[in-house]
């Protein structure tokens, strides 16, 4: 991976750090790359869970994170996803909604109501 690093400093357990160390002896690796690499697995372990997942597009739809870490997390595909549904979500509402008052009963049925009546429908079908 390349890019920017960023030291990061932790307290662990001195049992824990111990079990590292054993398994980095083990593996012939340094303990950097180990924890490196089980962080890459958690995270890849997460990107498939559901339920993280979900929470994930929550915080998304309610801004407290934005695309840029959405696409970090479940790649490109998903954060685009996750932004077109959030936009759709976004949209007005599509219910029509009225500029005037409906006309009245006596407006709106004023005048003879013609009967449907099934002319030569079925004839002119019968000919084609």
């Amino acid at each position: 991976m390349t890019g920017e690093r960023t030291c990061v400093e932790f307290d662990a357990p001195n049992t824990r750090v111990k079990r590292v160390d054993s398994a980095v002896e083990i593996l012939d690796t340094s303990r950097t790359r180990f924890l490196l690499n089980a962080l890459k697995d958690k995270l890849e372990e997460l990107t498939t869970d559901g339920e993280f997942c979900r929470r994930l597009s929550d915080v998304y739809y309610d801004g407290r994170v934005d695309y840029e870490t959405v696409e970090a997390l479940l790649g490109r595909n998903e954060a685009r996803r996750l932004k077109l549904l959030r936009a759709s979500i976004d949209q007005t509402s599509a219910i029509p909604e009225l500029k005037n008052d409906l006309p009245s009963n006596d407006a709106f049925y004023d005048g003879e109501v013609s009967e449907w009546t099934p002319s030569n429908l079925s004839e002119s079908s019968d000919s084609a």
